[in-house]
């Protein structure tokens, strides 16, 4: 009897090891990335302590600590041991990104994943590996986009390293991402990454703008500097968003067949190029892009460069008027109500 049930019980792991074998070579791919990391990190205390690192970058180390600390106790993030260790990249790049949507509509391609959920990114430490997933997906008719990433979040499970990369950021830049990412850490709802997002860049924004004022004061050159950053991201953000509603209206007109059509292509490009044009415009800049299908310079991006303002910034205006009537700009009171409501993995 025991026998049988030892043979049934491999049987379905070998069932479940073949059916989610691609997620369980990304999963091993990940976390020899990940420990690859983490066996090279060094204690912060250390670095701070070694004559040979740099005075200047040890100021970045420690207004990174002194940051960490404003979002504990000013903003209500939870405390965790992220970035008391440090990693130094040697100027290469971590991790890459992957995005992708359908070729006539502006909605995010998801990936699946085990405890965590539904995400409509997917990360790589290994760019060979990125690049030849992105091939895929532009084979099955999806567009697509990858990037570098400068940070991300182990949602607490790990202790995150600063990256050497962190050190070269402005005030206002590095306090925005360690906020951003300690958001992470307080509150992540699963399978709901827009939310997720969204709500990490609303109080990396909000809680950057509380710190520089706390540290350097209202008239600083800090403060200034990333207000000044921030009114030109919103501001081409903002255009971004109104893109897609543009291009969603026009794809609506195409019906349901996502197979490749000339004519379509042609109003697809036009709309994109009218898009940008427009913000060059409205914000007085040029901006050129590199599309990763032909690598010729001022190609323009396609529907998935679109998807990375939905994920991160279509909430932004809904947090800051629920932030400021419903809980009179208390930081703390709203991420407690926030988690409250919503249930973190």
């Amino acid at each position: 009897m025991f026998k049988k049930i030892f043979l049934a019980f491999l049987a379905a792991l070998l069932i479940l090891g073949f059916y989610y074998r691609n997620v369980l070579s990304y999963g091993f791919m990940q976390a020899k990335g990940q420990i690859g990391i983490l066996m090279n990190v060094e204690e912060v205390e250390d670095v701070l302590k070694n004559p040979a690192f740099p005075d200047s970058l040890k100021a970045q180390i420690r207004l990174i600590q002194e940051i960490k600390k404003f979002g504990v106790d000013s903003l209500g993030l939870s405390p965790s041991k992220n970035y008391t260790t440090f990693y130094n990249q040697h100027g290469k790049p971590l991790i890459w990104l992957i995005t992708a949507s359908e070729r006539y509509k502006i909605e995010p391609y998801k990936w699946h994943f085990p405890i965590v959920g539904t995400f409509p990114y997917k990360g790589f430490f290994d760019s060979t590996r990125a690049y030849a997933e992105e091939k895929e997906l532009i084979k099955s008719g999806l567009d697509t986009d990858i990037g570098e990433v400068s940070a991300w979040s182990t949602l607490g499970y790990l202790k995150d390293p600063i990256l050497s990369s962190m050190l070269k950021r402005r005030v206002g830049s590095l306090a925005n991402l360690i906020l951003h990412e300690l958001t992470h850490g307080t509150l992540f709802v699963k399978n709901d990454l827009e939310l997720n997002e969204n709500l990490a860049s609303f109080v990396g924004d909000q809680g950057a703008i509380r710190f520089l004022k706390y540290k350097y004061g209202l008239d600083s050159k800090e403060l200034r500097t990333y207000e000044y950053s921030k009114r030109f991201n919103d501001a081409y953000s903002g255009h971004m968003l109104r893109g897609t509603v543009k291009l969603d209206s026009l794809y609506r007109t195409f019906g349901n067949d996502m197979s490749p059509d000339k004519r379509k292509d042609s109003l697809k490009k036009e709309m994109i190029a009218k898009i940008l044009a427009d913000a060059d415009t409205l914000l007085a800049t040029q901006r050129t892009f590199t599309t990763k299908n032909t690598g010729k310079e001022n190609d323009l991006p396609n529907n998935a460069y679109f998807i990375s303002y939905l994920t991160y910034k279509s909430k932004q205006n809904q947090f800051l008027i629920e932030f400021e009537k419903r809980f009179g700009k208390d930081f703390k009171k709203y991420l407690t109500y926030l988690k409250e409501k919503y249930p973190s993995l």
